[in-house]
């Protein structure tokens, strides 16, 4: 027995095999957990991206379903826009159209105090002179590039009533590189859909009167050692007023035909644009005319104001210095219109 016992072998050897040990239980227990975590990490990750994929998607079908977009005749389709700005989300208001304008106009033609009447529609935002900055019209890149952030309504001013706004827009004076680049900037607001406003002044020689006078202040600073353009109070006006310049009678009649020329080749070379022509003597005779402008941008029509004070309200005689001059050289031209300012009376 004892030598059958001692000839017995183990049916498997107890000698380590030649080739690599496993690591310890523990390690490997270990390397398996650490795989099962990874493999769950990874299956969270998809779930939680096809999740939030639905999500966005169902949202997206949600507005597209819940959205009712208002009824627009086909002829204006082209000027009714849905922005989605970067900057911020027009929430319940995504849905409501939006057309983009530009009031194009002159200095001293009273564009300041009509776009204070329309910021005082609460559809309505016209956001300034956004190119009285040089940088932004160097050339037509640079100003393509300013209006479409402005288009897209992400241009954040005092004036924008961004979320709802039903009409979006600004003010563009002829010398502001509009003219310069106007088959480019032409080409642009038709394919925008941008509706165009022009406002100029018919008597022109008022106008001149308040450039003179308003130039004049950019150096005497008249109201507290403090320039302004436009005045809310009907003192500061008083006292803007009281400074008469004196016309150059030489070189008048030139100036008045130059400036009515500039007018005339600007509404020529945009006249295939979807444009209002308005003037500020209307507005001044007609309150009506502002009804007009409010159709024309699609907003509710309502009564608009303004906190500014005109300056120059006078009779001519009494705005220039050397008016018996300037009444003698216009008298018997095509210019002889402007002498009673007529058109100026409401």
């Amino acid at each position: 027995m004892d030598g059958f016992g001692n000839n017995l072998q183990h049916p498997y050897p107890l000698k380590g095999s030649k080739g690599a040990s496993l690591p310890p239980r523990p390690t490997l227990v270990f390397l398996i957990a650490l795989f099962g975590l990874y493999v769950c990490y990874l299956s969270f990750n998809q779930i939680r991206m096809e999740s939030k994929h639905v999500e966005e998607n169902g949202a997206q079908e949600q507005d597209e379903h819940v959205c009712t977009r208002p009824y627009v005749p086909s002829e204006e389709l082209p000027y009714v826009h849905f922005p989605k700005p970067k900057g911020y989300s027009r929430a319940e208001c995504s849905c409501n159209p939006v057309r983009f304008f530009v009031i194009v106009s002159m200095q001293r033609s009273g564009s300041g105090w009509f776009e204070t009447l329309l910021n005082s529609h609460p559809n309505i935002s016209s956001n300034g002179e956004i190119f009285n900055r040089v940088d932004r019209r160097q050339n037509i890149s640079s100003i393509v590039q300013t209006l479409d952030k402005l288009y897209d309504l992400d241009w954040l001013t005092s004036a924008a009533k961004n979320e709802c706004t039903a009409a979006f827009g600004f003010k563009w004076m002829l010398n502001q590189g509009f003219m310069d680049h106007h088959d480019d900037i032409l080409s642009y607001l038709n394919k925008k859909g941008v509706s165009v406003i022009f406002l100029f002044r018919r008597n022109t020689l008022r106008r001149l009167i308040s450039v003179l006078a308003n130039n004049y202040d950019r150096d005497a600073k008249q109201l507290n050692g403090t320039h302004k353009s436009h005045v809310h109070s009907e003192e500061e006006a008083e006292i803007l007023a009281k400074f008469k310049p004196e016309l150059d009678v030489s070189t008048l009649v030139s100036n008045i035909r130059d400036v009515e020329k500039y007018m005339g080749d600007c509404l020529d070379s945009f006249n295939t644009t979807r444009r209002m022509i308005l003037y500020y003597e209307d507005i001044i005779r007609n309150r009506n005319a502002l009804f007009q402008v409010q159709e024309f941008l699609g907003v509710p029509v309502r009564k608009l104001v303004s906190r500014q004070v005109k300056i120059h309200t006078r009779p001519l005689p009494d705005l220039v210095r050397n008016w018996e001059d300037v009444n003698s050289r216009l008298n018997g031209t095509e210019y002889a219109r402007f002498l009673d300012g007529a058109d100026y009376v409401k």
